[in-house]
């Protein structure tokens, strides 16, 4: 019979069921304490007729089978073991399993979601020098997915200040992305913590992204949208951060610069807008007030 943890490494990896589904068969397992019987969870867990069918032509295949021998050498902890961090925990749809490398304590830590364009400009740098270094000298977690631009910046940052930080990737923990940021990930790996759903081999195609972003916006108490366009990541990010109930903010910029355009949006439509590193920190302070 397959342990708690067995069955969901093994429904984190089997590929062709939604994250819903995936959630919804986890939920239906743990009330019926139903771990080994998969034509009972496909009858009971209300998924979606596609799920169903890759479920049952998957779960015992030798693909699936190499694939968690293949992850079961990697750290992980699943949505059951007692180190899964609450703030995520009751997230819609968190992941069922978080791959890690690095320091996992960072995971229950007070913390701030750093998002923004991959083409950060002058002024998102000069930005950040000002409003990260406060925040990182109070053991504040800095949060960001290790990609190109504000991300790997933000990252930098808390390096650089002797801060901690948590890298949230699209990818398996065997690859980086971009590939150029191959250091910086095991540098944020051996100094903080590096973390990500997919397992072992997983590439970075377009759709990991914003699902890596409700991780980070589950993760933080605080989300700083730094710079963005009208329509991008950040904004998703963002918008998942207002509907889990975190504090979101965002930094002011001209009113005719693209990269600003995501941001000013965002303060118009009742984000905080930040203009010191105190402002960040009083967030903090409303945040522990409501809790």
């Amino acid at each position: 019979m397959l342990q708690v943890n067995d069955f969901l490494l093994r429904l984190s990896l089997c590929r062709g069921i939604g994250l819903v589904s995936k959630y919804r068969l986890w939920e239906c397992a743990q009330q019926a304490r139903c771990f080994n019987n998969i034509d009972y969870l496909i009858d009971h867990a209300n998924v979606s007729l596609r799920s169903a069918s890759s479920l049952k032509n998957n779960w015992t295949s030798p693909e699936l089978d190499q694939a968690v021998s293949l992850n079961s050498q990697e750290k992980f902890i699943t949505i059951a073991d007692p180190l899964y961090p609450i703030t995520l925990k009751e997230t819609y749809c968190p992941p069922l399993v978080l791959f890690y490398r690095g320091n996992l304590s960072l995971l229950h830590q007070p913390s701030i979601g750093v998002v923004g364009t991959r083409q950060i400009t002058n002024y998102g740098q000069s930005a950040l020098r000002g409003l990260l270094p406060p925040v990182i000298k109070r053991q504040i977690v800095v949060i960001s997915g290790l990609a190109q631009g504000v991300d790997g910046f933000s990252h930098e940052l808390a390096l650089k200040h002797g801060g901690l930080t948590i890298g949230v990737i699209g990818t398996g923990l065997d690859q980086a992305y971009p590939r150029n940021h191959q250091v910086l990930q095991d540098e944020v790996a051996r100094q903080g913590l590096v973390i990500s759903e997919y397992g072992r081999g997983e590439s970075p195609v377009a759709y990991h992204f914003p699902e890596r972003n409700r991780i980070i916006a589950g993760l933080s108490e605080v989300v700083l949208v730094v710079e963005a366009k009208k329509r991008s990541g950040s904004l998703i990010t963002a918008n998942i951060g207002l509907d889990e109930n975190r504090s979101v903010c965002a930094i002011p910029g001209r009113i005719d610069a693209p990269l600003s355009v995501g941001c000013n949006s965002l303060i118009a439509a009742g984000a905080k807008p930040i203009l010191s590193a105190q402002d960040l920190l009083d967030e903090f302070r409303l945040y522990d007030s409501r809790a």
